[in-house]
């Protein structure tokens, strides 16, 4: 289903205090709008039946833009379809807008950090906009065609990279963030596919082999068992998450920072990711219900004393989650020095510790990837670490 409706956006009010009227689509659970280039003063848009009021002075003016342009949404939906084409909600954007108008490669990339920040995706958006910003470094400006940017020009951008010592993990994640936003370009036809640069130039090869980040189980329970009385506030509340984490399928930090006393229904945690918006349901362990009753006084409306109700907007919440984290996984890592643990300690090796116990207990990958909320299991393999040596051994006998 493709659903396609105006919205008077209430979130990002222009300076002169209107809100921007937009059109919404909605396929396949992505949003994508189109700005309709009017705005009005929220007193004169009626929320709930979504439409101008009557008092509303250029009432007659909008309905028709509205519904000329939903029209032209709603045409462009049936001919694609008795086209037999495939479409997403960001190719039909950039099939109804006007394709006559050169959509540079610095424009697109500023649509797309939109749209994320519509969705309220911070984390993604963040690295697409450090992507964008890497680029004007080292190009100046990206008011350029797609067709420039082509394997010669993605090559001098990869060695102007490695001149900064970027890592081989930080060049490979923008590579593929350009990808994605090429990719969005072809779909909307904003260049040719002949165009396309990554058949030739492999993101593949930029990739770095992860470190080890999964612990056994002594080295765990060490962790769980760490005495914190006496301990500063940050050192607590660092083995509370760790504990928290491993005992509820691996949930990672921001997921715990947004748990509310709605998440917990009959014994059970049950939320969404908000990387995936996979569903999470999980029986609550003793030992997590032991972990939460600690912080019942404390919350402000949250599980845990991460955020509060004095964190209203995106940034701000983005701002405390940065500072807690980071003061987090300082405490583990001199927890885990302290402990003679290999690794650098963080709250996402209770992550992996998690998926790797499960996976030697001999749990099914499908298993573990639906309760870490992956959205494949190709990416749970990447958590699961590698067998020890002596099981590699014992499997080299079976060719004798």
């Amino acid at each position: 289903m493709t659903t396609v409706d105006v919205i008077c956006y209430k979130y990002k009010p222009l300076r002169t205090g209107e809100l921007p009227l937009k059109i919404r689509i909605c396929k396949d659970r992505k949003v994508r709008y189109i700005n309709l280039g009017v705005s009005t003063k929220s007193e004169y848009w009626d929320f709930e039946k979504n439409q101008p009021k009557p008092t509303c002075p250029d009432r007659d003016m909008i309905e028709k833009l509205i519904a000329n342009k939903i029209s032209e949404v709603r045409s462009k939906i049936v001919e694609l379809k008795a086209e037999n084409k495939e479409f997403s909600a960001t190719t039909l954007v950039g099939k109804v807008s006007d394709s006559s108008r050169l959509i540079t490669v610095g424009e697109l990339f500023r649509q797309h950090l939109q749209s994320l920040e519509e969705e309220k995706r911070t984390g993604y958006r963040l690295s697409i906009q450090q992507t964008y910003n890497s680029l004007i470094k080292f190009n100046r400006h990206l008011d350029i065609p797609f067709s420039e940017m082509d394997c010669t020009w993605l090559k001098r951008y990869e060695v102007w990279l490695r001149k900064q010592s970027k890592s081989e993990n930080t060049i490979g994640v923008r590579f593929r963030n350009i990808r994605v936003i090429f990719n969005l370009a072809v779909n909307m036809e904003l260049v040719k596919p002949e165009c396309y640069p990554f058949k030739k130039f492999k993101v593949s090869k930029l990739h770095q082999e992860t470190a080890k980040r999964a612990l056994n189980k002594a080295e765990i329970h060490a962790v769980i068992n760490y005495p914190t009385k006496g301990k500063d506030f940050y050192t607590r509340l660092a083995v509370d998450l760790f504990t928290f984490s491993y005992f509820m399928g691996g949930i990672n930090f921001v997921d715990i920072a947004y748990l509310t006393g709605r998440n917990i229904t009959e014994g059970r945690l049950i939320y969404n990711r908000r990387k995936t918006s996979k569903l999470i349901n999980l029986p609550l362990q003793e030992v997590a219900i032991r972990v939460l009753k600690r912080y019942e006084d404390s919350n402000k409306g949250y599980l845990f004393p991460i955020l509060s109700n004095a964190h209203k907007t995106e940034q701000r919440k983005l701002n405390r989650l940065h500072k807690v984290i980071t003061k987090v996984n300082k405490a583990l890592k001199a927890i885990g020095k302290e402990l003679d643990i290999p690794i650098k300690l963080t709250t996402y090796c209770a992550r992996h510790s998690y998926a790797t116990v499960l996976k030697r207990a001999g749990v099914a990958t499908s298993i573990i990837s639906e309760s870490l909320g992956h959205s494949s299991e190709k990416v749970t393999q990447i958590y699961l670490d590698s067998f020890e040596n002596n099981q590699i051994d014992r499997a080299m006998e079976y060719l004798k």
